[in-house]
């Protein structure tokens, strides 16, 4: 009995995490709305054979099946047309506009005043003067521009040229060495090795993470 229960418990576990994985990457913060209620009725379901002995695995796998079949299906429909993505996940709503907040788009999007408040302050603002736009997404996020005035100066406002940057490689991950890494780089082992007898280092398993910059530089 416990052996069929642990049995269960794993394989719809299995199920779950490629299900989520089919699904895509997005975050639980960025999902819609009728993708978040997906997510939610899978894990219902998958409780059931776990909570209910009369239930069997197919009980769970056949609605789960359906369900993201459904996900999709909604999806890629959402992808090909942009009437049906608005009808399915809405249309992002103006809260603010040259520092004002808009009652009415407030109120049809049931959004208060503390609720668009604590939105600024997450995303460090303090005051909703200094805002140019907020735009209520389809996924309940705020995105907010400044006012001109109140960002924050870049080097092309300054009229500074600085180099371009990019992305370190991963070289060393938990004493591993990355061959994809070596062959996008077109750099040699033996490279790696000298780099790493600077710093005293024989071993590739004494490298926790090491990493390679835009100037070939090993960090």
């Amino acid at each position: 009995m416990i052996s069929a229960l642990i049995f269960r418990t794993f394989f719809l576990y299995l199920v779950i995490v490629v299900t989520m994985r089919l699904m895509g990457k997005r975050q639980i913060g960025q999902l819609q709305p009728f993708e978040f209620a997906v997510a939610v009725m899978i894990s219902e379901l998958a409780a059931l054979p776990l909570t209910e002995d009369g239930k069997k695995i197919h009980h769970a796998l056949v609605p789960i099946a359906v369900l993201l079949i459904c996900q999709l299906t909604i999806s890629f429909l959402s992808i090909r047309g942009v009437r049906i993505r608005e009808i399915v996940c809405g249309r992002p709503t103006l809260l603010i506009r040259d520092g004002k907040m808009l009652e009415k788009n407030m109120r049809k999007e049931m959004y208060t005043v503390n609720d668009l408040l604590e939105q600024l302050r997450f995303n460090g603002i303090t005051s909703v003067h200094d805002v140019e736009y907020g735009i209520l997404e389809t996924n309940g996020q705020l995105s907010v521009l400044l006012k001109s005035g109140k960002r924050p100066a870049t080097p092309e406002d300054l009229n500074i040229k600085v180099p371009q940057e990019c992305f370190d490689h991963d070289i060393i991950i938990d004493g591993k060495l990355i061959g994809r890494t070596l062959e996008k780089l077109d750099l040699k082992r033996e490279w790696i090795d000298e780099k790493l007898k600077e710093f005293g280092i024989s071993n590739y398993s004494h490298v926790f993470y090491a990493s390679i910059d835009s100037e070939n530089r090993l960090h």
